[in-house]
């Protein structure tokens, strides 16, 4: 059968097809103009194209959180020391005040003798230097986080003899930062158990300086100690002792028996206490548990949910960590 060719005659002085050209107005362009018409009806140009980042891997993720982590606690351990610090001895010395208080009023005391360490033994005035302080037995760094402290061979405050009560300069509230305030004739005022006496400073002195002239049998006198600036050990900067002396104007009472002859090395000037470090050892591991528990978390829910269940423990143990890892510096600081 042969195939018949029909051939289409267009003439141009016809009339235009008034459908046709209505499907190719209406008709939706290709995909190509659509690419480079603008998204907002504007002129024709480049379409805006949404760019999804991969996600990090586990390893980056990872070492982002390590350094985050370790940031966050250079950052803290600053807080603490120069903020935090300060709020933590005053919120001791209230707690300190009120049961020196009660142990006045009681008449339970503690007079002499062997002390545990960190009891309240009495109470230290010096208007002129901004002292208004708990004084404790014992001068570790533990004990002095906490106030001025007595150190535990010396008597009491207003007994014969010589008492020697040391104070930080800068951390932990700085007690003693305003000594070299003092002149000579200021009176300090220190209230034990056994009442209130009065002392009247007879010299400021430096470890190079001499002793000041010694006590006849009877009498008392009250050594204050801190040191001139509050100095980082290894870092180049000298610090000297400042020593207040300041004699016994009232009538001193009698020095019970029993009291220690010597002090460990953690109770000297400058020193700390390394007998900390398992307590230390013992925390930091709790806080990287914390952590890998956080990081762990961190992958399988949001981050603010993560952090806002992990905050309040990281912050709990970082506290703790912070007042043990502080005992290991000079307890004058």
């Amino acid at each position: 059968m042969a195939r018949r060719e029909v051939e289409v005659i267009v003439d141009p002085a016809a009339p235009p097809d008034e459908d046709a050209d209505w499907k190719e107005q209406n008709e939706p362009p290709p995909e190509s103009e659509l690419a480079l018409s603008s998204p907002r009806g504007g002129p024709p140009g480049r379409a805006r194209q949404r760019v999804r980042r991969a996600p990090l891997s586990a390893p980056v993720r990872s070492v982002i959180w390590v350094l985050g982590a370790v940031g966050g606690l250079a950052a803290w351990l600053l807080s603490y020391a120069f903020v935090f610090s300060g709020f933590q001895e005053a919120s001791a010395q209230h707690a300190l005040y009120a049961m020196l208080r009660t142990d006045i009023a009681q008449g339970t005391a503690k007079l002499g003798g062997r002390i545990a360490l960190g009891t309240p033994v009495a109470l230290l005035e010096v208007p002129e230097a901004g002292v208004n302080d708990v004084v404790l037995e014992g001068t570790t760094p533990g004990v002095l986080e906490q106030g001025p402290g007595l150190e535990a061979d010396t008597p009491l405050p207003g007994q014969a003899g010589v008492s020697v009560i040391y104070g930080r300069q800068a951390l932990f509230g700085g007690p003693f930062r305003h000594l070299s305030a003092l002149r000579a004739g200021d009176v300090l005022a220190v209230t034990t158990g056994a009442g209130t006496f009065d002392y009247k400073v007879i010299e400021l002195r430096y470890p190079h300086d001499p002793y000041p002239p010694r006590l006849s049998p009877g009498q008392g006198r009250l050594t204050l100690v801190t040191t001139t600036g509050p100095g980082w050990p290894g870092l180049g900067q000298r610090d000297e002792f400042l020593y207040v002396d300041a004699d016994l104007v009232s009538k001193a009472v009698s020095t019970p028996s029993g009291q220690p002859t010597e002090i460990p090395v953690n109770q000297q000037p400058m020193h700390g206490d390394k007998s900390v470090l398992f307590a230390l050892v013992l925390w930091l591991q709790l806080l990287v548990s914390a952590l890998v528990i956080t990081v762990w978390a961190g992958y399988r829910w949001a981050i603010w949910q993560t952090w806002l269940v992990a905050t309040p423990a990281v912050l709990a143990i970082l506290w703790v960590i912070s007042e043990v890892a502080f005992q290991l510096l000079p307890n004058l600081l």
